[in-house]
């Protein structure tokens, strides 16, 4: 048998396992599957990854952006013996299954990251890739590599219409990231119809102009798509194949068809096809010996380049590389020499302190901000620039970056940052909510915090944020009313390598809170300042604790017994055991969260919440925070 026979047999079973798992299932989408069955068996044979070990560092990464087509992703990765068996592919979708509708990274082995929806993907492999070229400039020598894989990525017509992608995509060239391949399955369906509806660009001059190297191919020739593959990798730029490709092919009617998106062939339609192909009609959910046998060599290659890549990490000249790459992969945080703060200052400028002190001690500490890192007190000085240093500049790219951040953090031993404006954080919601449901320890850093913010006005002063953020589960927000609070923050959140947090700080100057040391702000919440026999505890976050003790101040002159909670991680605290809160929150008070934003979440914890019920204005700040409530005077009148 040929190798182009035996390449059809191998792309046909791929086809005819998804059409049977969407048909089982009795939803999905069929068409990107058989579309890219053969571009996918292609793949295999250039791809270097060990099923064994799903982990390796120098294993190429596979990022599947039309994160839909799981019908080829979960056959690849039962083919290529990643754990999957057919009685996973047969719960397709189903409740608690290794395979449901979108991949998700941690669920299902193999899968790099999660993707779903469109355009993530993309910036992600371009995440991969640039962590791969940071770490290559640091253990890598002269001589010898230690990091030398590819990053492959698959995407479809969706996946290049959306925003982020260009972004990213410019990131890409600029970077002249040349381990980057992009495979581009242009098969002109979308669901609506025909790609003509609703984009004519010239997708090739497009990525042309932001350096990238474009080749084409026949998505459905073997030799077309082996060639294409081959320059790919040899390239100097990233690279873009343009694969040209038919959706569903092989589903007889419904090949080429806009109906074979997202839906069931049909019985009957899959039987017609796999007779046409030589396949049994009655047999679902079946694979030939052969061909079996053929993907699974990807098991035995696989752990013979592992090893052999551990026998050139033992055997090379690279002493200094191989120190390098432990301190890497295994971070002491007790090396931290955290600053402490004695004087008023505005909390993103005592972040940024806290963050250059974490980065001194941790080589795997990196990052950048969306051109802001002036403002946002984010530049690690004297720690130069990507690739080389760990200062990378985004530019005004907010979604593209907390995506790229995201691969970043799952590349391996890397702890990276992402820095914006706080109201900026919009532009990057969607990357923020796939790093809370995937566990990605990505840190975003977000200052111009509230109001405070001043003369910029309502454009730039985030209201809804707050609330927005601290409803997304597993993801920690941190306001710190001070210095010290920021430190605890930050020791608490390099422990939680399973969730993302993010820092958001003040424009402006904040005193220096009467407690020294916050030990209970790890808890997220803590009783800052007590009366005996209190009738009012007031809580708050951020600029809004100083206001909150000003008021306590204000309230003992009158005789009211009051209690002050500073509360820095909202999300933390609503966590901690029901005795805990009741012993920071007396039940028996009256109980009164003060926030400069919306602050609706704290009636969770709160008879009464003074926040902001309009969106900001131009003015300094003092004036703002006058003018919406904020002032003590205020705050008191509410209170009484």
């Amino acid at each position: 048998m040929s190798d182009n026979v035996m390449r059809k047999k191998m792309a046909d079973s791929i086809r005819f396992l998804a059409a049977d798992m969407v048909q089982a299932a009795n939803s999905g989408h069929p068409g990107a599957p058989m579309g890219l069955a053969d571009i996918a068996v292609v793949l295999s044979e250039h791809l270097n990854h060990n099923p064994k070990n799903p982990s390796w560092l120098n294993r190429d990464r596979l990022v599947f952006s039309g994160g839909h087509a799981t019908g080829l992703i979960y056959s690849l990765y039962y083919l290529w013996g990643y754990g999957l068996e057919i009685e996973d592919l047969k719960n397709f979708r189903q409740l608690d299954s290794k395979t449901p509708g979108h991949p998700e990274f941690g669920h299902t082995a193999g899968v790099e990251i999660t993707t779903g929806p469109l355009g993530q993907g993309v910036a992600n492999a371009v995440g991969f890739s640039m962590a791969s070229k940071f770490m290559a400039a640091q253990v890598n020598s002269d001589t010898a590599d230690l990091i030398d894989h590819n990053v492959y990525c698959l995407c479809g017509d969706g996946d290049l219409e959306e925003g982020i992608s260009y972004e990213a995509c410019s990131i890409a060239g600029h970077n002249k990231l040349d381990n980057l391949v992009v495979i581009y399955d242009s098969n002109r369906i979308t669901i609506e119809g025909s790609t003509d509806l609703s984009i004519s660009e010239n997708i090739r001059g497009r990525f042309e102009s932001q350096g990238w190297e474009v080749l084409e191919c026949d998505g459905h020739s073997y030799d077309s798509i082996d060639i294409a593959i081959t320059a790919a990798k040899a390239s100097t730029k990233p690279a873009l194949i343009i694969a040209n490709t038919v959706i569903a092919k092989g589903a007889g009617s419904l090949e080429g068809s806009h109906h074979s998106h997202g839906a069931p062939l049909g019985d009957d339609i899959i039987a017609e096809a796999k007779k046409a192909a030589g396949f049994d009609p009655e047999k679902k959910f079946h694979v030939d010996e052969d061909v079996m046998a053929r993907f699974r060599c990807a098991i035995e290659e696989g752990d013979l380049l592992e090893r052999e890549w551990i026998h050139r990490q033992k055997t090379m000249p690279l002493l200094e590389q191989n120190e390098v790459l432990s301190s890497l992969e295994n971070p002491d945080f007790s090396r931290i020499e955290y600053p402490v703060f004695d004087k008023a200052d505005a909390t993103r400028s005592t972040n940024g302190k806290v963050m250059n002190a974490i980065a001194k001690a941790i080589p795997s500490f990196l990052g950048g901000s969306a051109d802001l890192s002036p403002s946002n007190k984010t530049d690690l000085k004297d720690m130069g620039v990507f690739p080389k240093g760990r200062n990378i500049y985004f530019g005004i790219r907010e979604h593209a970056m907390a995506s790229i951040t995201n691969a970043i953090a799952l590349y391996g031993p890397l702890m990276p940052f992402s820095a914006t404006f706080f109201v900026f954080s919009d532009y990057l919601k969607p990357s923020a909510r796939i790093a809370a449901l995937s566990g990605i320890q990505q840190f975003f850093i977000w200052t111009h915090d509230s109001i405070g913010v001043g003369e910029d006005g309502p454009t730039h002063q985030p209201i809804e944020h707050l609330s927005q953020f601290r409803a997304l589960p597993n993801f920690y927000v941190w306001r710190p009313a001070d210095g010290a609070e920021n430190v605890e923050a930050w020791k608490k959140a390099l422990e939680m390598t399973k969730s993302p947090s993010a820092f958001v700080c003040s424009r402006q100057n904040l005193s220096v809170l009467p407690t020294a040391v916050k030990g209970e702000a790890s808890r997220g919440g803590y009783l800052l300042a007590s009366d005996e026999n209190a009738t009012v505890t007031l809580m708050a976050s951020g600029s809004e604790v100083q206001l909150a003790l000003d008021v306590k101040a204000k309230l003992n002159e009158q005789g009211e017994k009051v209690n002050v909670v500073s509360v820095p991680c909202y999300d933390l605290f609503i966590e901690q055991e029901k005795s805990y809160i009741d012993e920071v929150i007396a039940p028996e008070t009256k109980k009164v969260a003060i926030e400069a934003a919306r602050g609706l979440e704290w009636y969770r914890l709160a008879d009464e919440v003074i926040g902001m019920d309009s969106f900001g204005a131009s003015a300094p700040a003092g004036q703002l925070f006058e003018k919406f409530g904020f002032s003590v005077d205020s705050v008191v009148s509410k209170i009484k």
